[in-house]
């Protein structure tokens, strides 16, 4: 399409605008943008809901600029739209002053500098030029949410991006984008160029990464003394290519193809080994008895030198993820032998539960392990090899290590489900002992912390909510959690007089009829408890991770969803994380499992008290591991849920990627992947299915969703397909994506 093309769709973005649109199976005609007249407003209440609720929610953050006294800061809130103020704290006496100014606060002009970055300027896109990507970094604890600022200055939902994670994003060159924290604040505007631009988002603002000339690496890791250098070496192993057809190019009437390295479960891996090289240009071979088959994509393992170069330390993650060791090896003679080793009959959560810390001064070792069943910490003796005590202990597990002060012995630390009638979920600051002794909870209140630490870190700044309490910002003293002052409490009443409703936290019995299960309960701005409402599950199942929200935020996502008339639902079911290695244990070579004997539990102990909530009519969506999710509940489950959307599903795991799916499926590739497969279990379908599939995603091989097409025609069923060309993963939540994804539950949930 020419560029005149591109403006005339103003209501959605250019790129969309080509998009192809086709029914499979016995399906009808999939009418887009035929909506109802009964339905409009509805519709158009859900498609304002992220514009009207946006930047709502204010004195909710704390952005702590600390002075080279290290007790006094000062730090900008909003206080309004298009109004702040500046507030100065004395942490040792835990005074609160504000001003207009930073003058006024008697601060010098340089400080001012420090808050240029806060001035967000919004402006609309005015020109689509040639295609182009945006890559976003996101430093950040919390999530934020990405909109696309259209041509008339509407703000266009794309998603989010997670907390600590990367997202890249197609645009043209001259579109403008606007990021956002969860609460609506306007954090950063970026326009896209003619060339990709990665951009880091840290809190302070927006920063371009810079793109320096990759210099030449030294061969190897050469040991502190100079006497040796070691690398690795490992047979060349073919890597598998994935082949994505770009359908529409912006600057070719033909397709183009694009080629990726893309390595799946069962393909072959490079077994490295390591060399030694000594001064005089000898070479010693290390023995592979102990490392012979390690799970290694690129062929490299990393090694740390002990300080004395007598040897040097590295991680063995045998492939099938069931034994991981440290091993250590004699700079001299190349002998081999463990310093700690991990076994597990099911996985060893390599990829969010390795964490060490060496004590080289002492010849010991701090080493994260699940051996008792949750996620804790032991102390080694490095040189034995052996356990020397359990540091922490307690049917709760270790979230993340924040600090080690070695002078102190000491270790900072989060953890979660410390109490019993709190949300296991929660993560509060600890500190002990390297003795295990002197363990203290840090933060106390109910609810789900974030902290952030003085520059002597004799203070902290507590920054706690759940997802039914607005943040509060409170400033801590590190020694013993005592409170020095309340900073903010945020305001949401602007929030809520949008018509925004706050979520309903709400437990129940999972299968084992003992163990809790979390989530939230989201209702439209005109709820109306005499009506009865569609229930609609938002899932994500991945095992890495649990999902349900924990921390304030809009949800923007459930909220657009839940003002078509729609009671939206979010938990976490067995078999994912940070509930113990038993709860975990559920998703191991069992991916379809999901959670979903919980989940329907869940949704029908919530309803018995909440008549709106009707069980005769209820649907559910997800993208990515959550598309796999959706799909199977109208393969297994569909006694429960009648209709589902799945977006660029990995519904066969011997088609996604192979580090995610082998460290719950295991290796060798069995018969448990063929149970898993949505491809598989087509035939089985029963229920209002809709597929949708970004064509370029590169993160989710797109065969992964075509394959379940063949498989669904194959069998003779009727379901709805929508490929979405120009777009990546994640195609439900471009515009035309979730309009669509909208329209299907609409038509299906809501037939009056």
């Amino acid at each position: 399409m020419n560029s005149s093309t591109h403006r005339l769709k103003a209501s959605l973005p250019p790129l969309h605008s080509r998009t192809l649109s086709w029914s499979l199976g016995f399906s009808r005609f999939f009418a887009a943008f035929l909506i109802t007249s009964s339905f409009a407003a509805d519709f158009g209440a859900a498609l304002s809901f992220p514009k009207r609720t946006e930047n709502k929610v204010f004195r909710d953050r704390v952005q702590a600029n600390w002075l080279p006294d290290g007790k006094t800061f000062w730090y900008r809130v909003q206080t309004a739209p298009g109004k702040s103020e500046f507030v100065l704290i004395d942490a040792a006496n835990g005074t609160r002053k504000t001003a207009a100014t930073l003058k006024e606060l008697g601060l010098p002009e340089k400080e001012a500098a420090k808050t240029s970055t806060m001035k967000i300027e919004l402006r609309r896109t005015r020109r689509t030029g040639e295609s182009s990507g945006l890559k976003f970094i996101n430093q950040l604890n919390e999530d934020v949410e990405l909109y696309w600022i259209n041509q008339e200055g509407g703000h266009v939902r794309y998603g989010g991006v997670r907390a600590g994670t990367e997202r890249e994003q197609h645009t043209f060159d001259g579109h403008v984008w606007l990021i956002t924290s969860r609460t609506g604040e306007h954090l950063a505007v970026v326009e896209g160029a003619s060339q990709a631009q990665t951009f880091i988002i840290d809190g302070k603002g927006i920063s371009k990464a810079k793109m320096e000339k990759p210099r030449k690496p030294e061969r190897g890791f050469r040991s502190p003394d100079g006497s040796c250098v070691v690398f690795t070496e490992a047979d060349k192993v073919e890597r598998r290519k994935v082949t994505i057809v770009e359908s529409t190019p912006n600057d070719s009437v033909q397709p183009k193809l694009k080629v990726i390295d893309y390595i799946k479960p069962g393909d072959p891996l490079p077994k490295p080994q390591w060399v030694i090289e000594k001064s005089d240009g000898t070479k010693l071979r290390v023995a592979r008895d102990l490392y012979e088959n390690p799970f290694t994509e690129s062929g490299e393992l990393d090694a740390v030198w002990a300080p004395d170069s007598s040897e040097f330390y590295f991680n063995y993650n045998q492939r099938g993820h069931q034994l991981y060791r440290i091993l250590a090896v004699n700079a001299k003679t190349g002998a081999v032998r463990v310093v700690a080793e991990e076994t597990s009959k099911t996985f060893i959560h390599y990829s969010g539960k390795s964490w060490r810390h060496w004590l080289h001064g002492s010849g010991e070792l701090i080493w994260m392990s699940e051996r008792d069943g949750w996620c804790h910490l032991y102390l080694y003796d490095a040189k034995k090899g052996t356990p020397k005590l359990q540091i922490t202990k307690g049917a709760w597990p270790v979230r993340e290590v924040l600090h080690v002060d070695v002078a102190k012995k000491e270790i900072w630390f989060l953890a979660s489900g410390l109490r019993a009638k709190e949300d296991p979920y929660h993560e509060h600051l600890c500190r002990l002992n390297f003795d295990g002794s002197g363990f203290k909870q840090l933060t106390e209140v109910d609810g789900n912390h974030r902290v952030e630490f003085s520059p002597n870190r004799e203070f902290f700044i507590d920054t706690w909510s759940r997802a039914d309490k607005p943040p509060v910002m409170e400033l801590r003293r590190s020694r013993d959690g005592g409170l020095v002052c309340e900073l903010e409490k945020a305001e949401v009443s602007a929030l809520l007089g949008t018509g925004w409703t706050m979520p309903e936290r709400f437990v129940a019995k999972g299968r084992d009829g003992k163990t809790d299960i979390h989530g939230v309960i989201v209702k439209p701005s005109n709820f109306d408890p005499a009506k009865k409402y569609p229930i609609v599950e938002n899932i994500y199942a991945g095992p890495h991770g649990s999902f349900a929200p924990k921390e304030f935020s809009r949800l923007m996502g459930h909220h657009v969803i839940a003002e078509l008339g729609f009671i939206v639902v979010q938990l976490d079911g067995m078999g994912t994380n940070h509930r113990g290695k038993a709860f975990h244990d559920v998703c191991w070579k069992n991916i379809k499992d999901a959670g979903f004997p919980d989940r329907k539990l869940w949704i029908k102990e919530a309803a018995k008290t909440r008549p709106w909530m009707d069980l005769s009519r209820v649907g559910i969506y997800g993208g990515s591991a959550g598309g796999q999710n959706a799909m199977r509940a109208l393969l297994d489950h569909h006694d429960f849920y009648k209709v589902a959307v799945a977006d660029c599903g990995c519904h066969d795991n011997r088609m996604d990627k192979i580090w995610w799916n082998e460290q719950w499926m295991g290796w060798p590739v069995d018969e448990s992947y063929v149970k898993s497969s949505n491809k598989e279990d087509a035939h089985k379908l029963q229920g209002h299915l809709l597929l949708i599939v970004g064509e370029l995603d590169t993160n989710v091989d797109p065969a992964s969703t075509t394959q379940v097409v063949a498989a669904l025609q194959k069998a003779g069923k009727s379901f709805d397909f929508m490929p979405i060309a120009g777009t990546g993963h994640g195609a439900a939540e471009t515009p035309y994506g979730s309009r669509l994804r909208m329209e299907f539950l609409v038509r299906h949930l809501r037939p009056d």
